[in-house]
């Protein structure tokens, strides 16, 4: 038995040690420090190595008062001494490994199979939240943590609280409840020094075998009382063992997405395991001056503290290490982009003020805002220039004239001599523009209007500019008369959908290229675009999603911006309200009357998080339920990201039309679709929605000439919900909401988790300002040093933005 105990002492103290060592010496691997653990079974240590002057050396040393590099050499010391004897476990419990070796065979990008307690079925579903590998595992940060760090004794807790107690088992029970006694349960009676309560776990009849009399429990719950006596319901619990540190309670607890088939705990064992035995393997990239200068921790302390940290200031420690990371891997590619670009990027020289450009802006209707003409001097500027050619963003909200601008660049483009594009997301976006730019250029000299093709003279001095629409529903005939006058030249503005990138379509005198709602195309997409110039064509992308200037400093360094910060004069503010659930009948008989006058309204369905397909099942139902229950007597339409393109295309069409009088919608549809018949837009659950999502839904209407509405249905949201819902309706300029909604909850939020077009960042928060100034810094300082990262000490960041790029940005930029 002697022998048992000894064996298994020194399997777990080799793991606490191979622990302790991964986090960087810190003393809290166990709890109460590694000084007494050592104290706790220092009659073994003796037994088991003999009473030598060295184990009495080792033995008399202080851990806690020795400095960094002393205990490193103490741990060393005692890993020496004791791995001759062990088996070396997987992780910070005691087991031995699947194989012999397999931190010789394998690393951390190896399969996640490799982990004891995977199997084909576990990897199944860790590959359903993004795990394929042990890197993929320890890069699993939990979304929030539990505080079970404060434990309270039995005598002091209070019915309602959420508490953490330690105590011991006096008995336990498997009982029967609910009628006929068909729901199992285990009911315990556990008790401190102060006093005694009940415990149920529905559900778990075999807890009863396995909490034996005499056992130590740490529990976390929420207390209650039933027939005068405290009892936890169903609460977290661990098995209190000397040395072994806990998990599952008594601490800062990490909560991680799950998925079906999947526990909480069971995915916080394997994550624990998989930290005590792999996380020292994981590469820190950052050259160790620039973390001196930063002040940040090593990485393997940052990713251990990340999902087990021992308070709040380690988690946040740890958050800007990683975050600084994040940021640091992200500004280097989009500098090393920019500079590659200026490199490479041989454009054409066109002229600044082409005859016409005038004569064209001087038949408006309207006059240019003073942020419209600064916008287009920028552009004019840069494709004035031509090597290398522009790059820019040209964001602004909607109605704010980007369309404009772009048309002033398209002609400039073509007065010079060559040809221009635009490609957009969708059909129903592409004939907006098509229909926009048909009536600025109708006040023009001779315009010919007719299916997809439309032309108008600049004045009476210049010959015809033609402006053509290709989309995947162009009739063949018409569609081959436009590719085949954009393949000779002849065309001089092709407008159009992805189809712009097919390989039939020609254009070869490219010279700009504008896209909008740009987050919709990939890096490729954009490139085959470009590819149709014979130079590098210009490239000016749009964005009606308001975007705070150091936010897409950051996300888009590899462009210069344009903003137009003004609204035209006229432009009317929708009355925006939060609707409690007690005056959801009064909203939706407000609908009801506005529809009688003859307007329509757009409904959107909450936000769920956890998948699209989730969301589209939800929104098919809550459509059921509105035709059917609460608007029988109007014309409904359903929109959701799981339609395919033509259904999405037709259903957006009827309602364009006035063929619907109602809109269905999940958040994830596209945002351009120009109704000005819609005078009500109704958002269930807003709370779950960040600022500029509200923002981007309540400017679907309020277009035409109807007062509109934006209602902000919500049932008990947060104080932080209900100050970004009073925010909402109080402002109504999307720059300044963006920056409201940055501060409140980060980047990530900012434009919603999908289809957004943002790197997929997953500890930085872009409002993080002070670390974005030292990312700057020190990424400007390395690469003026050593621009394409060939240097010794800059290797393994080169190999982590390889990685990195590959997960983070892809396709999105």
């Amino acid at each position: 038995m002697a022998e048992q105990i000894s064996k298994f002492s020194v399997q777990l103290f080799h793991s606490i040690l191979k622990l302790e060592k991964s986090r960087g010496f810190d003393d809290d691997t166990v709890i109460g420090g590694i000084d007494k653990y050592i104290e706790s079974w220092k009659s073994d240590i003796l037994k088991l190595f003999g009473d030598t002057s060295e184990i009495r050396k080792i033995l008399g040393e202080s851990y806690s008062a020795l400095q960094t590099q002393n205990r490193q050499y103490w741990v060393d010391s005692w890993l020496n001494l004791i791995e001759p004897l062990s088996n070396v476990p997987v992780g910070p419990r005691t087991r031995k490994r699947k194989s012999d070796s397999p931190i010789k065979n394998h690393s951390v990008d190896s399969s996640v199979t490799i982990l004891k307690g995977v199997d084909s079925k576990t990897e199944t579903k860790l590959k359903r939240i993004g795990v394929r590998t042990i890197r993929d595992m320890l890069y699993l940060f939990p979304r929030r943590h539990s505080d079970y760090s404060q434990v309270s004794k039995i005598a002091d807790v209070r019915p309602g609280q959420e508490i953490t107690i330690n105590a011991t088992i006096w008995e336990a029970n498997q009982i029967r409840l609910g009628k006929n006694g068909r729901l199992k349960a285990t009911q315990a009676v556990v008790g401190d020094e102060t006093g005694n309560m009940k415990v149920i776990w529905f559900g778990q009849p075999y807890l009863a075998k396995q909490l034996r009399p005499g056992i130590k429990l740490a529990l976390s719950g929420k207390m209650d009382v039933f027939n005068k006596a405290k009892v936890l319901e169903s609460p977290d619990y661990e098995i209190v063992t000397p040395g072994i540190p806990l998990i599952h309670t008594n601490r800062l607890v990490p909560i991680y997405p799950l998925t079906e088939g999947l526990t909480a705990r069971n995915l916080r064992r394997i994550i624990w395991n998989a930290l005590g035995g792999w996380n020292s393997l994981i590469e820190d990239f950052m050259p160790s001056d620039i973390l001196y200068r930063v002040g940040l921790p090593k990485l393997q302390t940052a990713i251990m503290d990340a999902h087990f940290p021992q308070d709040e200031k380690s988690w946040e420690i740890a958050r800007k290490r990683l975050a600084f990371n994040e940021l640091f891997l992200l500004m280097t590619i989009i500098q090393m982009r920019r500079q590659t670009w200026q490199k490479d990027a041989y454009g054409v020289s066109l002229q600044k003020n082409p005859e016409g450009i005038q004569s064209f802006i001087d038949t408006l209707p309207f006059s240019l805002t003073t942020s419209q003409e600064q916008c287009i001097t920028e552009i004019i500027a840069d494709m004035e220039i031509g090597t290398p050619s522009m790059s820019r963003l040209l964001q602004g909200e909607v109605g704010s004239g980007k369309t404009l601008v772009a048309l002033v660049a398209l002609l400039t483009t073509v007065l010079s001599g060559y040809q221009g594009s635009i490609m957009v997301p969708t059909e129903v976006l592409a004939r907006q523009h098509f229909a926009t730019i048909s009536n600025l250029m109708s006040g023009l000299s001779n315009p010919q209007i007719e299916e997809n093709l439309v032309s108008a003279c600049l004045d009476t001095q210049t010959k015809p500019i033609s402006v053509g629409l290709v989309t995947g529903s162009t009739p063949k005939a018409i569609k081959r008369k436009i590719i085949d006058k954009s393949s000779t030249g002849e065309l001089d503005i092709i407008l159009g959908t992805h189809s712009l990138i097919q390989e039939e379509v020609k254009i070869p005198n490219l010279a700009l290229a504008v896209v909008d709602e740009q987050h919709r195309f990939g890096v490729t997409q954009r490139s085959l675009l470009r590819g149709k110039g014979t130079t590098t064509p210009h490239l000016l992308v749009m964005s009606a999603t308001p975007i705070p200037r150091t936010l897409a400093l950051t996300l888009y360094g590899d462009l210069d911006i344009s903003t137009i910060s003004q609204l035209p004069p006229g432009r009317q503010k929708i009355l925006t309200r939060w609707v409690p659930t007690h005056k959801r009948d009064a909203a939706n008989d407000f609908v009801r009357g506005q529809i009688r006058l003859g307007r329509q309204a757009f409904i959107i369905c909450p936000l769920i998080e956890e998948s699209e397909t989730i969301e589209a099942k939800a929104a098919i139902v809550e459509y059921e339920r509105l035709s059917e229950k609460v608007f029988p007597d109007l014309r409904l339409g359903l929109l959701h990201g799981k339609m395919a393109s033509k259904e999405k295309e037709t259903v957006m069409t009827q309602f364009h039309q006035g063929e619907l009088d109602i809109l269905v919608s999940t958040p994830v549809v596209e945002v351009g679709i120009d109704v000005p018949n819609a005078s009500i837009m109704m958002i269930e659950a807003a709370h779950r929605f960040g600022l500029s999502q509200l923002h981007q839904f309540r400017g679907r209407v309020g277009r035409g000439q109807h007062k509109s509405y934006c209602f902000l249905l919500a049932e008990d949201p947060s104080s932080m919900a209900r100050e970004r819902l009073s925010a909402i309706e109080q402002i109504h300029d999307g720059f300044r909401l963006a920056e409201v909604d940055l501060s409140l909850r980060g980047p990530g939020d900012l434009f919603g988790t999908r289809q957004s077009g943002l790197p997929n960042l997953r500890m930085a928060r872009l409002s993080d300002q002070d670390i974005l100034a030292k990312v700057k810094h020190e990424s400007s300082i390395m690469l003026s040093q050593d621009p394409t990262l060939s240097m010794d000490k800059h290797k393994l960041i080169a190999k982590e933005v390889s990685r990195f790029q590959g997960y983070a940005i892809g396709e999105a930029s």
